[in-house]
């Protein structure tokens, strides 16, 4: 079969199956192209709580196939390939957050959206990169731990000074790794590209950017700006992608190193097995752990998230 003639047949096997399939910005090109809905984990939790479709693919990583279970619980639910984690998300465990919230008492506890369910049945309050300054100026509390990426951490903690945040060593492998070694080779090789960075960079590296955001940030400043040519410092498939939507602006990775394997791991075929009903994993979630996980969602949107 052909990369075409696969997009066809899930084309036709989700429309004969009422299936909605949701793909994180990362995922490769031809996943994209076959996807109901793409963007950030939220947003695609979002998605797919607001359709009337019966099945649910998610082609990303497992917490985002639980944060869609745990807003759409009468849904099935498929994590399209088994192995897709993430090593951000599985950093810390709710003994760890316990043991920090019983040593310091009365702190809320804000959890980045990249955790697992378990983990943010632990948690005060959920955050996406791009409502986690909104959310945390908006909490009547002042002294917040902040759960698990030190660096989008850091960022909103320059941010509200007003705010005592306190921060736990984590992050994602994928940005932490890049540094000013990386920036000075892209800024020395295209000079008059602008520098587009996510939060889970290093500060080393976010202070060296033009424009500092979440994925769906990056992409909307690259498709709305004046500019001709920019530096991507995300995951990869994001300089991809707006070579494809952009084709009046040139677009350069920060490295190329800034591949996110677990993203990766997802393939057509995969997808396409899915759909056929012999591929993927039925993500399920104990009815507490639900309920418990969903209430720093719920948090979110009460402070405007």
């Amino acid at each position: 079969m052909t990369i075409l003639e696969m997009q066809n047949k899930i084309l036709e096997l989700k429309k004969e199956k009422d299936i909605c399939i949701l793909a994180h910005s990362y995922q490769r090109r031809e996943i994209i192209e076959i996807a109901d809905f793409t963007g950030d984990s939220y947003a695609l939790a979002k998605k797919a709580a607001a359709v009337d479709n019966k099945t649910v693919i998610m082609c990303g990583v497992r917490f985002m196939a639980e944060t869609v279970k745990i807003l759409s619980p009468e849904k099935t639910v498929i994590l399209s390939n088994s192995s897709a984690g993430c090593p951000m998300a599985e950093q810390m465990d709710k003994e760890l957050i316990e043991q920090l919230t019983e040593m310091n008492k009365g702190y809320k506890v804000v959890a980045y959206i990249n955790t697992t369910s378990e983990l943010k049945t632990v948690c005060d309050v959920c955050v996406t990169s791009s409502s986690a300054g909104k959310i945390i100026s908006a909490m009547p509390e002042n002294d917040i731990i902040f759960i698990p990426d030190i660096n989008l951490g850091t960022y909103i903690k320059n941010k509200l000074p007003e705010k005592n945040i306190m921060l736990v060593s984590g992050g994602c492998p994928t940005h932490a790794k890049i540094g000013l070694n990386d920036v000075k080779k892209a800024k020395s090789l295209h000079p008059n590209a602008l520098l587009l960075v996510h939060p889970e960079c290093i500060p080393a590296v976010q202070q060296e950017a033009d424009y500092i955001g979440s994925t769906s940030g990056i992409m909307d400043y690259a498709k709305n700006s004046d500019a001709k040519e920019f530096i991507i410092g995300t995951e990869n498939s994001i300089t991809e992608h707006l070579e494809y939507e952009c084709p009046d602006k040139k677009f350069y990775p920060l490295s190329k190193d800034m591949v996110c394997h677990n993203m990766k791991i997802t393939t057509l075929r995969d997808v396409l097995e899915c759909c056929e009903g012999c591929g993927g994993e039925e993500i399920t979630l104990p009815e507490d752990i639900r309920i418990k996980a969903k209430r720093c969602i719920d948090k979110m949107i009460e402070y405007g998230g």
